[in-house]
């Protein structure tokens, strides 16, 4: 496995996770603090989080698939960014585990 997938896929379980992050408090300074310009700022966050949340997922299943991960692993993956903070822990976790894959798929530089 290249290094790029999980690379890509750690990008975007970050980018995932700081906009769900960041709607969860715009939803509650809309419903609960009732601010001005919380409707507006929700609302933009919620797009970007929709649009980007189908790139991890793309990113996401072309990890677990290249993985050869069982089912159940690969949608708990694929959950992590619906869940405010997930998205940091699951990936911290997947990254240590493929860390040595990566390592172990990338070719031996020779010296000279």
């Amino acid at each position: 496995m290249k290094k790029s997938v999980l690379t890509r896929y750690r990008v975007m379980a970050y980018v995932t996770g700081v906009l769900l992050v960041l709607l969860t408090l715009g939803m509650i300074g809309k419903y609960v603090l009732d601010l001005d310009g919380a409707a507006d700022f929700t609302r933009v966050v919620s797009i970007a989080h929709g649009w980007l949340y189908v790139v991890y997922l793309v990113f996401a299943f072309d990890l677990g698939s290249k993985a050869k991960w069982p089912v159940a692993k690969q949608l708990w993956v694929l959950l992590a960014g619906t869940i405010p903070t997930a998205a940091f822990f699951v990936e911290r976790r997947i990254s240590h585990e493929l860390q040595g894959r990566v390592a172990e798929d990338a070719p031996a530089t020779a010296k000279a």
